[in-house]
């Protein structure tokens, strides 16, 4: 992107007002400086500036932007409207979010940068409230529009918002212009809501509280669209005053449990930007190296084909917090050198094109002194900062262009992501029952990474981008989404969907034909029998080829109607078979245990058009999540066979993963050795990356060779092999 001068931007979050020291600045940027930091994002809080209306104080960010132009470190302004001036607070309360009791909102000190001004502020769905956001953004903008230090704005501090904000007045005039929109009129909302006495759209409120029913699922819907028309507005007063600047966002790669209560969306998000980018800390997610690599593909799949930036990449410990409290020092809770050279490689081989860290220097007021930053708490360096500058020098030294210039190539299968299951699992869970969305998308996802495949997260929006997708727990699908299935399969695709696919249609509606929504037809299948036994299931085996296996959610049988078999057996034998999978013959499927039983399927193969589906009456997936067991992976090995899928490249070391990059000519292979000792892998290539040696090393933590078609790698702990791959002519 010609916006971007640098190689790989690589740097930190340095300035929130009160931290670092202001005697410190000018060392701390000329040691970044030599570094090779190239990058800062300052924290550019409305409620720090605008001290009194229309009064600003720039000084202190002069001096960023000034220090930033000597040393040669652009900026990215984070516009921090989410820090609002106190005198808002008290002169302009009607412009203030308001709870669903009617509490406004507070001026509270923000952990991140221990400023007032935070957090839920202004609302602006209201007049003032963007009149007010509007003028500041605008100064912003007017004032460092064409800085030479200026490389752009971040637009959105970690994509997400609060569940309970906001029930002001405006918003509800917003909720209603929006229903009327989707349902024409005020008869049509009143059947579809089951409010059969409602008489004028102003009676028409926000649901008091979450749960299965069509205008929760509403409310839901339009909250999210609604922040994210707030997200084009403020890019849309900032680009009035700079047409030119580059805008940037980040979320948290939350997506799976965060979408629906809190709107954190990448595909929205990164739509919304130029370039996109995550915060992904294992301090807080943990030090598992799956959770990283699903953090980057989730990001990756957002961006769709943009940059995106390891926009918040640990570099130091955590204190204190209780997502550490019980975990082991090298559970992300302690940052050595050498997690920062793994986390770094990692971030560039899962295709991020930016890295920086969530401080460069830790913070020294509030509860989160001392957290995340490479450098020492008085600013000097550190063996983690050390580690950091040599991945700055070395990502954007020439000889790694033509590497990052390469990107991920598409993965083998898409695990197909479809917002309104998610709507309908969170709001099956407030009475009570488990919300299972998140664990059941992340479970299909290592089932198909911890086998040596690049699952990718796909949007249902992108589906005819894939061939092969994976569909977890689909409860709850719109009828445009099982249509768009239904046409998909027919013309070619290969779909293994988990049971109970549109049981609930998009407005919270239960099918009397299952599977719901014309996907009867699709899958070859009607129901028999259906049991919702989410507690049971967490824990109890179910019986597959005399081996147990591990469901989750509920357990479907079918009757077939053109579907050939695949796995035979009713719920009661399914479950006891499960506990006594020994009994079973090797090789047969579920045996009826009585004279007489009916044949029932728990799972079916249909050929529907040109396509192929699968149908499995339970959530591999989710089992997957809560037992990364050797027969769990067996039955992933069992779906990857089902499916014909092809590893790109696949290590046979389960403690190094491997991913294919390319620029549409030459082939990069990425080795990541995740263990703190040293591996030693075969890495089998599918046949689309079919190589005779190795052209060039570009990082050499440890030794690759091939010898009679065969890759194999020595590696370091916490280390990495990256090669570019001769090609076979």
């Amino acid at each position: 992107m010609t916006k971007i001068p640098m190689q790989l931007p690589y740097g930190a979050v340095y300035f929130r007002k009160s931290n670092p020291p202001r005697e410190d600045w000018e060392r701390d940027y000329a040691q970044a400086s030599r570094d090779g930091y190239n990058i800062f994002r300052h924290w550019f809080m409305w409620g720090a500036i605008e001290t009194a209306p229309g009064v600003y104080d720039w000084e202190d960010y002069d001096r960023q932007m000034e220090l930033g132009e000597r040393y040669d470190i652009k900026a990215i302004i984070a516009e921090m409207t989410t820090c609002v001036p106190e005198w808002v607070f008290t002169r302009y309360p009607e412009a203030l979010c308001e709870n669903a009791d009617g509490r406004k909102s507070k001026s509270e000190m923000s952990v991140s940068c221990s400023v007032g001004g935070f957090y839920e502020g202004v609302c602006l769905d209201t007049a003032i409230g963007r009149e007010l956001t509007g003028n500041f953004l605008e100064a912003l903008a007017k004032r460092y529009k064409g800085h030479p230090s200026l490389l752009g704005y971040d637009v959105w501090n970690e994509c997400n918002y609060s569940h309970d904000y906001c029930y002001c007045k405006d918003t509800k005039q917003m909720f209603r212009a929006w229903l009327k929109e989707r349902y024409g009129t005020l008869e049509v909302l009143k059947e579809a809501w089951h409010r059969y006495s409602l008489t004028s759209w102003e009676e028409v409120q926000p649901p008091p509280k979450l749960a299965l029913y069509t205008e929760c699922n509403d409310w839901l819907l339009f909250r999210k669209e609604q922040a994210y028309r707030q997200m084009k507005w403020k890019t849309e007063r900032l680009r009035a005053a700079d047409p030119d600047c580059l805008i940037t966002a980040h979320g948290t790669a939350q997506s799976l449990e965060n979408m629906a209560l809190g709107g954190s969306d990448e595909w929205m998000a990164g739509e919304q930007v130029e370039v996109y980018g995550l915060t992904f800390v294992q301090s807080r997610k943990g030090n598992e190296a799956y959770k990283q690599w699903g953090a980057l593909d989730l990001t990756r799949s957002g961006a769709r084909g943009k940059d995106f930036w390891h926009a918040e990449s640990q570099g130091g410990p955590l204190w204190y917090q209780p997502q550490v409290v019980g975990r082991p020092r090298e559970d992300g809770r302690i940052t050595e050198p050498e997690d920062i050279r793994q986390w770094n490689l990692t971030s560039l081989a899962g295709g991020a094109r930016g890295i920086l860290c969530p401080r460069w220097r830790p913070l020294l007021d509030g509860p989160l002194f001392g957290a995340f930053g490479a450098y020492g708490m008085d600013g000097l360096p550190t063996p983690r900062s050390e580690m950091a500058s040599r991945m700055a020098k070395w990502a954007n030294a020439p000889e790694q262009g033509e590497l990052l210039a390469a990107a991920p190539v598409q993965g083998e299968i898409g695990i197909l992501v479809v917002p309104e299951t998610q709507r309908g699992t969170l709001l099956l869970s407030q009475f009570g029952a488990k919300d299972s969305y998140s664990a059941a998308v992340t479970g299909a996802y290592r089932g198909f990474l911890e086998l040596g495949y690049q699952p990718d997260f796909v949007h249902i929006d992108d589906l005819e981008q894939y061939r092969k997708v994976y569909l977890p727990l689909p409860v709850m699908l719109e009828e445009k989404t099982a249509k768009r299935l239904a046409d998909w399969v027919e013309r070619g695709g290969i779909l293994f969907s988990e049971g109970c696919p549109g049981y609930l249609d998009g407005q919270c509606h239960v099918g009397t034909v299952q599977p719901n929504l014309g996907l009867d037809k699709v899958f070859g299948v009607r129901e028999v029998d259906v049991e919702f036994i989410q507690d049971i299931l967490q824990d109890e085996t179910i019986s597959w080829e005399g081996r147990p296996f591990y469901g989750g959610e509920y357990l479907q049988t079918y009757r077939t109607e053109g579907a050939q078999v695949m796995i035979e057996g009713n719920i009661g034998q399914a479950l006891a078979e499960g506990k006594d999978a020994q009994t079973l013959t090797k090789g047969k499927d579920c045996q009826a245990l009585t004279e007489g039983t009916d044949t029932q399927a728990l799972a079916v193969e249909n050929r529907y058009g040109l396509g192929t589906a699968f149908l499995m009456g339970t959530s591999p997936a989710l089992g997957y999540e809560n037992h990364p067991c050797e027969e769990q992976r067996e039955m992933f090995r069992w779906i990857a066979g089902k499916m014909g899928l092809e590893a790109h490249a696949a290590c046979d070391n389960p403690k190094v993963r491997a991913r294919i990059q390319t620029d549409g000519e030459h082939v990069f292979l990425w080795l990541i050795n995740e263990s703190r000792e040293g591996q030693s892998t075969k890495v089998n290539l599918g046949k689309n990356y079919d190589c005779t040696g190795v052209e060039r090393l570009y990082w050499q933590g440890g030794t690759i060779a091939v010898a009679d078609g065969e890759i194999r790698a020595e590696l370091e702990g916490r280390n990495a092999v990256v090669a570019k791959l001769t090609r076979r002519e």
